[in-house]
């Protein structure tokens, strides 16, 4: 390195720079700068793995056929509470269902609960209707229910003596079935409605 820059000024041992006019004195070897590496993405957390959907109420869920069963032998022995047994019946199947499984209930799942609990229902009453038939004591059962009719009137005869015939039975437990599951059905609806569903906390 030499003792003296270009301008005339001279230099200290080492040095890199004239103190006088800056000029460099010697190469500096320039360090490449180390290529920016791109941030390594860190994989997002696993996913809690989804909570298994709840069975469905259907005459394949144990559950939902013992409740069923119970409610329908309940209410089949309040007969003398005619629609809103079959109401009821429907209403609290889903109100011990929701208290069994912890589970949600939606309208439809209400429904079908009603129908199988109606459906139960049914079964039972045919039952106890054919049994009554079997006695004889079938007759004296439509003959109450048309006690409050006048019994002279000749419709209300041949209406009695249809009902004790077999299409007339037919027809009966046609319409047996009819209204106790809607009844049932209407009533697994409106639990699902009122109990079926987690109410905001206050």
């Amino acid at each position: 390195m030499p003792d003296f820059c270009t301008c005339g000024a001279q230099l200290p041992p080492d040095a890199v720079f004239c103190h006088k006019c800056g000029k460099p004195q010697r190469d500096i070897a320039t360090q490449e700068p180390e290529p920016l590496q791109a941030p390594v993405a860190s994989a997002p957390p696993a996913a809690a793995p989804a909570p298994a959907p709840a069975t469905p109420p259907n005459f394949h869920n144990p559950v939902a056929l013992k409740i069923s069963l119970l409610v329908a032998f309940i209410a089949t022995f309040l007969g003398w509470l005619p629609f809103l047994n079959w109401l009821a019946a429907g209403f609290f199947s889903v109100f011990f269902y929701r208290k069994k499984t912890k589970g949600l209930l939606n309208v439809n799942a209400g429904l079908h609960l009603g129908w199988i609990t109606g459906v139960m229902m049914f079964v039972m009453w045919s039952l106890i209707f054919g049994a009554l038939g079997v006695m004889g004591q079938l007759g004296k059962l439509f003959e109450e229910q048309f006690r409050s009719l006048p019994a002279n009137d000749p419709y209300v005869q041949e209406m009695a003596r249809f009902f004790q015939s077999g299409p007339g039975i037919g027809v009966v437990l046609v319409l047996g079935f009819i209204l106790i599951t809607c009844f049932s059905m209407a009533g697994g609806a409106l639990g699902a409605k009122l109990v079926g569903r987690e109410h905001p906390r206050s």
